[in-house]
């Protein structure tokens, strides 16, 4: 996957970071963060976003928000179409994807490093 940081924590004083994902497009597993909030809001395409028992179906222009601690998903109602916008409060995700992709570039983005970046991020996979 291939992400756009719009704006990361050094942007915004350390507000919030804004992440958008570009083509080729994957759906996210049930996960947690223990560290961030997130606010997804649909720009193109129709998203299913699951926080927590609910799903919440996102047309163009809509948006819903997933606190820290909850466990939720995305994914799009037409495979590899559409786009979203997350705002991540506090900042700091967007290290993860740069963790990630640091690895992919020496060769070494393995489970092992999803794993680290996992758990130097605070992210749990359900």
């Amino acid at each position: 996957m291939t992400l756009v940081v719009h704006v990361d924590g050094a942007t915004t004083g350390g507000a919030f970071s804004v992440l958008e994902e570009l083509p080729p497009l994957s759906d996210t597993p049930l996960h947690v963060h223990e560290n961030e909030d997130e606010y997804f809001h649909a720009v193109e395409g129709e998203h299913v976003i699951r926080i927590g028992d609910r799903e919440h179906r996102l047309a163009p222009g809509e948006s819903v928000f997933a606190p820290r601690g909850t466990p939720h998903a995305q994914r799009r109602v037409t495979p590899g179409e559409g786009r979203v916008l997350v705002v991540i409060s506090p900042p700091g995700l967007e290290g993860f994807f740069r963790h990630l992709a640091a690895a992919e570039a020496h060769g070494s983005l393995d489970s092992e490093a999803r794993e680290s970046a996992s758990r130097e991020y605070r992210i749990t996979w359900l």
